[in-house]
């Protein structure tokens, strides 16, 4: 029996990176996972691959609609949700001053859109059950700054002051709201956004107390913790998984 037997558990971007490996590692406590993703495919890979009993779904975030359909399907399957965790996110990096308003406004509609939508759609379900655990996950781009991320961090700051006023407004109903920041992590779209260059990548290891990138377990640790019932009495909180790199 896991720590999560039984629990449903939604996961956005989860069709790879850091949210396949929280699907991964939740699974592997008990739960019964949701994996979603703009990606049809990845999503059902995980879904197929990942133990017990999970469904894949594609959904598209920033569509209030898509997110809607997902709690629908999630209800008419499992019956209820104990678990959100927003972790679909995208990122473009380059200098501010260059960057497109068409990126800004993609940023913004997948990292911070997305988990309103998530929100406002799975949170009614929780207030109606009494309980719930929410993760947001943050990045440590939102505390500290990453330079090239400008749009990306405003998102990511956005996140955890959007997680501790939620936290307030969700403790009467016993629902905890929780924020996990990455550091870097060695990620697919780590690799997409250019930065998996060997000379970044030593640059990075070397900052890095820990001596080396994030792995999605990493994350996906820090997550089964905080939405386990050992966690009952933490929300509000920023927690960052970055080996040292920043420390607040």
């Amino acid at each position: 029996m896991g720590m999560l037997n039984e629990k449903v558990v939604i996961v956005t971007g989860a069709g790879r990176g850091i949210g396949r490996g929280i699907v991964e590692k939740l699974a592997a406590l008990g739960a019964r996972a949701v994996v979603s993703d703009i990606d049809e495919g990845s999503a059902r890979e995980t879904a197929r691959t990942t133990g017990g009993e999970a469904l894949g779904l594609r959904v598209d975030v920033t569509s209030k609609e898509s997110v809607e359909a997902m709690v629908k399907a999630t209800m008419d399957h499992f019956g209820r949700v104990d678990v959100l965790v927003n972790n679909a996110g995208w990122d473009k990096v380059g200098p501010f001053l260059k960057s497109d308003e068409s990126d800004w406004e993609r940023v913004i509609a997948i990292n911070l859109y997305g988990m309103f939508h998530c929100c406002k759609a799975v949170l009614p379900v929780m207030v109606s059950q009494g309980s719930g655990k929410v993760v947001n996950i943050g990045s440590d781009a939102g505390r500290v700054g990453s330079s090239g991320e400008a749009v990306y961090s405003a998102t990511k700051g956005g996140v955890i002051a959007f997680t501790k006023t939620l936290a307030r407004e969700m403790a009467r109903y016993k629902i905890n709201v929780n924020c996990v920041c990455p550091g870097p992590a060695d990620t697919p779209l780590f690799a997409e956004l250019g930065q998996d260059q060997p000379t970044l990548r030593e640059a990075l290891e070397k900052a890095i107390p820990w001596r080396r990138l994030a792995r999605p377990e990493d994350i996906a640790n820090a997550v089964a913790f905080l939405v386990s019932d050992e966690a009952e009495y933490i929300t509000g909180q920023t927690l960052s998984v970055s080996g040292g790199l920043t420390m607040s």
